[in-house]
């Protein structure tokens, strides 16, 4: 299927031609992957850009304006163009694998909807060059803030659409794929949990990126049409614009840590050789999440001026979610607990995503409270809450799925010494870096501001340094990858030793056969 596709009347294609018109599902998830590398760097740069402004009170470095540019780009760069293709990378590579399919569903769309992320990628990078300026409204993109960037913001607005084309595209095709192709006597509760966590999140894709399409359009209107949807002049209101993004927000949020809860699921039962516990209430919980992201949005608008009721409401449905990931994270607990285990550098990560992103969870509760939320709003608390759920959630299990994965990708081990210093680095570093910002929030410093008062200047200092020793870190893993792709050790059919060690790797439940036969027709 996926051969045929690559070759013409001269035979198959090589070169620069091989990858441009690529539908091998394998090809194309190694591209997405290294893209969403690339950016991560990009992004990663401009997070350093931002720390060392902060480093110390006073404009040393850059421009206000160019400080929130940076703090808008960087963090649309972290999620669309990073942590988002990291996830389907994983998804292209490893979801034809898990249900025994030969390819994915629709290989000329999978093309397509890559193709349009690169392009998107640097077109988002380019209107930091363009006249007016790249916008410096936070990734949010509030009106009326985002509509004085000039000449970039049509170019903002069409790189969001391109955006979310390729993610809506690639939903369909995860989708149609797993509901199609999946291997006889494979029922949908016997699918691995990864590719549980995938179906869910394509669902949310579909549903929520036209939304997002329809508001920022709407944007557009007003700025070049004369509508006034957001306009307070002609009778619009700024907020509508929030309502409907944060009913995008919010479960892009999950968008991004489903798939991470997916990649955790296979990676604990490995090393503790033990199936994963409660196999079937995480798959609801899963699905329990992702209803309820749905009903929460307004609880990133406490202070607009909602009506009481309506504050109660959002608090109430915020807090219920804690209970579908209190059940995930007590089953990952559960399926540790008189395991076998070992802690190769997959596993590190893993319990790394297990107790920070946890920690995230507490905040999290916190900020659903509404009383109290008014005053964590808009200050530095903010911004460690959703930097311990998507740094140590989202990037961490990034990094946990491909030192799990790299073996099976590359057909080499990577350097496990180098890994697990990557991974001490990483953790150490994280924290230096985001938990001071904790005190910083509570103690009144604002958010997406260059200056700061004397008061908040030996926190922020130490917030930089574990900025600075955090992106360092990451050089490690970009070796370790160039490594293993390189050659090393070759590895073995049953990659982590134990018990039925391949079998684990494949999948959660226990298959009732090896993948490698044919399937047993009872």
């Amino acid at each position: 299927m996926n051969t045929a596709s690559n070759h013409d009347a001269h035979g198959p294609k090589s070169g620069i031609m091989r990858w441009i018109t690529t539908t091998n599902h394998k090809d194309i998830g190694n591209m997405y992957l290294i893209v969403a590398l690339a950016m991560f760097f990009v992004g990663g740069a401009m997070a350093m850009v931002i720390r060392a402004e902060l480093f110390q009170p006073g404009l040393q470095l850059v421009n206000p304006h160019f400080f929130n540019q940076m703090t808008t780009l960087h963090a649309l760069i972290m999620v669309f163009g990073a942590v988002m293709p990291a996830f389907v990378g994983f998804a292209n590579w490893q979801v034809p694998l898990m249900i025994g399919a030969p390819d994915m569903a629709l290989p000329r769309l999978n093309n397509w909807s890559f193709w349009l992320l690169p392009f998107a990628a640097v077109m988002l990078v380019s209107t930091l060059f363009m006249e007016g300026g790249a916008p410096a409204a936070g990734w949010t993109m509030y009106p009326p803030l985002v509509q004085q960037t000039g000449d970039a913001f049509p170019f903002l607005i069409f790189t969001v659409h391109l955006l979310g084309m390729s993610s809506i595209l690639g939903a369909i095709n995860i989708i149609v794929t797993i509901v199609n192709m999946r291997a006889p006597g494979m029922t949908l509760l016997k699918m691995p949990m990864f590719v549980w966590t995938w179906l869910i999140t394509a669902f949310l894709l579909i549903a929520v990126m036209p939304v997002f399409a329809g508001a920022v359009t709407m944007l557009l209107t007003d700025q070049y049409f004369g509508t006034s949807f957001f306009n307070t002049a002609g009778g619009g209101d700024p907020v509508l614009f929030q309502h409907l993004f944060w009913f995008f927000g919010h479960p892009e949020v999950y968008i991004m840590i489903l798939p991470s809860f997916g990649v955790i699921s296979q990676v604990i039962p490995t090393f503790a050789r033990k199936p994963l516990f409660g196999y079937a209430s995480m798959v609801y919980a899963t699905a329990a999440i992702a209803f309820l992201s749905f009903i929460v949005w307004a609880h990133h608008m406490f202070t607009v001026g909602m009506p009481i009721s309506g504050q109660l409401y959002f608090m109430y449905a915020t807090v219920l979610i804690a209970v579908p990931t209190g059940v995930k994270v007590f089953n990952w607990l559960a399926t540790m607990w008189r395991g076998s285990m070992t802690f190769e550098t997959p596993m590190l990560f893993a319990l790394g995503v297990v107790v920070m992103f946890t920690f995230g969870g507490f905040t999290g509760v916190m900020m659903g409270t509404a009383p109290t939320d008014v005053q964590y709003h808009d200050s530095y608390f903010i911004v460690a809450h959703f930097h311990y759920t998507l740094v140590s959630g989202a990037v961490f299990s990034v990094f946990c799925g491909a030192y799990y994965w790299l073996p099976k990708w590359t057909g080499y081990m990577y350097d496990e010494k180098l890994g697990k210093l990557h991974f001490w680095l990483t953790a150490i570093s994280f924290n230096v870096l985001f938990f001071p910002q904790h005190f910083l929030g509570l103690a009144g410093m604002p958010r997406r501001i260059p200056d700061y008062a004397l008061q908040f200047a030996d926190w922020n200092m130490v917030s930089s340094i574990g900025g600075f020793a955090f992106g360092l870190a990451q050089l490690i893993f970009l070796w370790v990858v160039i490594k293993a792709v390189r050659g090393g050790e070759p590895a073995s059919d049953e990659v982590w030793e134990g018990a039925d060690g391949l079998e684990w790797t494949l999948s959660s439940p226990p298959p009732y056969h090896s993948f490698n036969e044919a399937p047993k027709v009872s």
